[in-house]
């Protein structure tokens, strides 16, 4: 998983693994870190760039990407 932006600043580092089963999970797992409350509320997750529903499965090798919301395009 990597985090982008304000993301990065709020995990404190640019990646990390994730065991997650799906994006639900994952939400869950981060906003259970104060830091990351906020930021996941509001954040993007792209899954080997693409948008995926919450429910469905992680594939093992997936890229995530968290991107919160910034300014200019």
């Amino acid at each position: 998983m990597r985090f982008w932006a304000g993301a990065r600043r709020a995990a404190g580092h640019a990646e990390e693994p994730t065991t997650a089963a799906n994006l639900a999970a994952l939400r869950d797992e981060l906003a259970a870190r104060p830091a990351l409350t906020a930021v996941v509320a509001v954040a993007s997750f792209l899954v080997n760039g693409q948008v995926l529903a919450d429910d469905v499965p992680l594939p093992p090798t997936a890229t995530i990407d968290v991107l919160p919301p910034f300014a200019g395009g």
